[in-house]
Order: structure tokens, then C-alpha cells, then sequence
């Protein structure tokens, strides 16, 4: 599975387990992530299970703090982290 549709998959859950909907027809890669519909509860569920999916947190593993202000950014940062090793 890429990191893209494992994104989406838990992406898809933290909706669900925080009682959210998507505010847009589907995520995109210009998708504002504030404007997801995804909040800041949401976003750490996502990526606490994103780590536990994945077996990283690319944020922790940062030396600069970034911050995604897109879903392509989010998902880019990830995708980065794989291509590393």
C-alpha cells in the first residue's frame, strides 16, 4: 500500500472517530487543510495512527518545525520521509 492511500484510509477515520465530514467533494492535493473539515483533535489522531501505521512520525523527526498547510504538503512530507529511508 503507498503512503498516499494509507493517508487517506486514516484520514478517512479520524473523520469518523472525531464525528467530522469532509467539508469538501474529495481531498485534493490543494486542499487547505484547515478547510478539511479535519480539526486539531482529528489531526492528532491522524497522525498518532499514521505513526502506529507507518512506524514514524516525520514530525518528531524534523530538525525545522514544518507546517502542512495542504494536503499535498501533508502527504508530501510523509512520501519524503519514505524516500529517506
Amino acid at each position: 500500500m503507498q503512503v498516499r492511500e494509507v493517508i487517506l484510509e486514516l484520514f478517512e477515520e479520524a473523520l469518523e472517530s472525531t464525528e467530522s465530514r469532509l467539508q469538501c467533494s474529495e481531498l485534493k492535493d490543494d486542499t487547505v487543510l484547515l478547510d478539511s473539515g479535519l480539526d486539531s483533535l482529528g489531526f492528532a489522531i491522524l497522525v498518532a495512527r499514521l505513526e502506529e501505521e507507518l512506524e514514524f512520525d516525520p514530525f518528531v523527526e524534523m530538525e525545522e518545525a514544518v507546517y502542512p498547510i495542504t494536503f499535498g504538503d501533508f502527504v508530501a512530507i510523509y512520501e519524503n520521509r519514505v524516500k529517506k529511508g
